[in-house]
């Protein structure tokens, strides 16, 4: 009778430690190190501006094992920087961002595409300038680690997509020839939460 009840014990600690491993994690955006970036066309091929958005927070959870996860950023579009102080207005007035009136853009996504334990993609949405329109993004490295100063969990990805500015209502430039293809680069560390 003993015996039973003693595998039957140890095989709930086993099955609760294997639920405890198995738990999803949540992650902090840490948005000292991560800096969305853009690539726009200016004057159909003339030259390829590139500026970042500074400040970003959200979160990201992450099911290791069982290969899922999902991500969920904000953007401070006013954040932007570009180099140039009169192009930054611009960027932020009523012919582009317009950020008196939208203020932040907004990613929500799904990871996907696991290969040996770290995922490839992200399938989601971006609403930005008042329109939500799908958006993919390809991730190029992903890694996590012990943070050695946090002494929590970090992990850190690069992951880059196109977007067309016009479907979301920003046409500036266009008469002039510009494309309206705009390249992200996002470089994101999040930290495990406590």
């Amino acid at each position: 009778m003993r015996t039973p009840l003693l595998t039957l014990v140890a095989l709930l600690a086993v099955g609760a430690m294997t639920a405890a491993v198995a738990a999803p994690v949540t992650y902090d955006v840490d948005p000292d190190h991560t800096h969305p970036a853009f690539e726009a066309d200016h004057f159909g091929g003339l030259s390829v501006w590139r500026g970042i958005f500074a400040r970003t927070h959200g979160t990201i959870v992450l099911d290791k094992t069982g290969q899922s996860g999902s991500v969920d950023i904000h953007v401070d579009v006013s954040s932007v920087l570009t180099g140039q102080d009169q192009v930054d207005q611009v960027i932020k007035g009523p012919e582009l961002f317009d950020t008196a009136k939208y203020p932040e853009f907004h990613y929500q996504g799904t990871l996907g595409g696991f290969k040996d334990g770290t995922p490839t993609t992200v399938t989601g949405s971006l609403t930005m300038h008042g329109v939500t329109k799908p958006l993919t993004l390809n991730i190029g490295s992903f890694k996590c680690m012990p943070h050695p100063l946090f002494k929590r969990e970090v992990c850190g990805a690069d992951a880059s997509g196109m977007l067309m500015r016009d479907e979301y209502g920003m046409t500036s430039g266009k008469e002039y020839g510009f494309k309206m293809g705009v390249i992200l680069h996002i470089q994101v560390e999040a930290i495990a939460e406590k």
